[in-house]
């Protein structure tokens, strides 16, 4: 099932959370052939990686503005573990200094705004929150 905006749930869920300091934000993203724009957009008609890039344009001042940063974006080249048939074009690696700094980012008018593109930019999107790196070679483990 493809996923493009948090469930009100998820929100909550994100909202509710005890996790300080730093947060990053993976974002797998697959786009469509051709951008979904509403009717009555006035966005002229383009690819979704286009969308995208028309989202990005706005978005990475937006998240520079709220104190993250973009730690890198990659194209992806194939999922070695996933349900069969997964596939994602681009992965996006972005820093926010704190939970409350991505929500304040994106509950502001200019944000949502320009969050237009993104949406008919994507077919599907994972948006998964991390907390900061652990080294294995510091002792931190997941298990």
């Amino acid at each position: 099932m493809a996923s493009i905006e948090p469930l009100p749930q998820q929100i909550q869920e994100f909202v509710a959370s005890e996790h300080e300091g730093p947060i990053f934000m993976i974002n797998l993203l697959r786009y469509r052939e051709h951008a979904g724009y509403p009717d009555g957009s006035g966005a002229a008609p383009c690819t979704g990686r286009e969308a995208y890039a028309r989202y990005a344009a706005v978005a990475l001042q937006k998240v520079a503005d709220a104190g993250g940063r973009p730690v890198w974006l990659a194209p992806v080249q194939m999922s070695l573990i996933a349900p069969e048939g997964e596939t994602w074009d681009d992965a996006v690696l972005v820093e926010y200094p704190s939970r409350q700094a991505f929500l304040e980012m994106v509950s502001k008018p200019d944000y949502q705004a320009v969050a237009v593109h993104r949406t008919a930019a994507l077919e599907d999107s994972r948006l998964i929150a991390v907390g900061p790196l652990v080294s294995p070679a510091g002792g931190g483990s997941p298990e």
